[in-house]
């Protein structure tokens, strides 16, 4: 493992130089990886596993519209696909990808075709930090490891296409056979990571909730929902605080952050800006820390994942999400978006 220090603090991770991808496939020789679930995590995992010499077959409900994805990217019935219990019956690494009230359905079934010595793998803490409320509790005589790319499913694969990776966690919840650190590295170096580093399922879960709700998606959207309000109920065109508040952002200057780092944008912007910015920043920290807070106490409580599966168990909840999803789509900035977008010179 590299040993890196990170404003003082030194944490353990595993490159692909340390780790390489002819070492994986050594370790994983004659192993039969069952990937369940075609959704968000499996596409991308699966294709990377599968470009990368491993052998792998896909699980999913037969009938499904992931099930018909999972034929047009080219597995095919019998050989490479299988219903959930055939293909978990059929590995030694059962790679569970299916959405998390998905893994609360098909629990029984995985269980029962779990067997000694086989691997149980997660790419999210969910079903087993909170399984009071799902469930899973895996058997005591399998291996249990976690590798979470900090990405879509998507992402991971376009990475890996390009030849790049996605950096990704990993943690070990049960080493029964004394090889579990080794599967879950071969693994994450096999799907594409980037490098991986150390974490435990519980912390996983929590960072991943937290950032979901908070700055990735949550905060953000409520950002520019915020700003975007403020700019139109002051005069402001629709195009100009879509640009202002969006399309600067995401086109312009994000790229740069994460090429440069943030600390390098203040330092190539305008004496104007770096003043603003620089004071104002403080302000926002300290009005939006007690607001995550309370995010993480909710997320570590378990609350968060008790209102995430009280919702999916509900008859309507595909019908009424579809509705907020469809009014957060008609708002007056996301319907700027897709014209702003259509000027953008590569659409032109």
């Amino acid at each position: 493992m590299a040993q890196l220090n990170f404003g003082g603090t030194l944490e353990e991770v595993v490159t692909r130089e340390e780790y390489p991808l002819t070492k994986a496939q050594q370790f994983m020789a004659g192993k039969t990886i069952a990937v369940l679930g075609y959704g968000v995590q499996g596409p991308g995992q699966a294709l990377n596993l599968k470009d990368n010499g491993f052998q792998v077959i896909v699980g999913q409900r037969k009938g499904s519209a992931s099930w018909d994805k999972a034929l047009a990217d080219g597995w095919q019935e019998g050989e490479d696909l299988f219903e959930l219990a055939e293909a978990a019956k059929r590995a030694d690494v059962v790679m569970n990808l299916l959405s998390d009230a998905g893994q609360i359905e098909a629990w029984p079934t995985i269980k029962a075709n779990l067997q000694a010595g086989d691997t149980l793998y997660f790419s999210h803490g969910f079903g087993v930090t909170f399984n009071q409320q799902t469930g899973i509790v895996p058997p005591k005589d399998v291996d249990v490891v976690l590798v979470a790319p900090k990405g879509s499913g998507r992402s991971l694969r376009t990475l890996f296409q390009q030849g790049k990776g996605l950096n990704s966690s990993y943690a070990i919840f049960q080493d029964v056979t004394g090889h579990a650190k080794e599967t879950a590295t071969a693994l994450g170096i096999g799907v594409g990571s980037g490098y991986l580093f150390e974490t435990d399922f519980k912390k996983e879960v929590y960072s991943d909730l937290t950032g979901e709700r908070g700055i990735l998606m949550g905060a953000i959207a409520g950002l520019f929902e915020a700003q975007y309000n403020v700019l139109r109920k002051n005069g402001h065109s629709p195009s100009e605080a879509f640009n202002e508040t969006v399309e600067e952002l995401t086109q312009s200057l994000m790229p740069l952050v994460a090429d440069n780092g943030m600390d390098w944008m203040y330092a190539n912007t305008s004496t104007t800006a770096q003043r603003g910015a620089l004071d104002w920043r403080h302000r926002f920290r300290e009005a939006n820390t007690p607001l995550f807070e309370e995010l993480y106490a909710s997320v570590a409580s378990g609350e968060e994942a008790r209102v995430v599966i009280a919702a999916n168990q509900q008859a309507d909840y595909r019908q009424k999400l579809n509705q907020e999803l469809e009014a957060l789509r008609n708002s007056e900035l996301w319907q700027t978006g897709q014209q702003v977008r259509k000027l953008r010179p590569e659409n032109g």
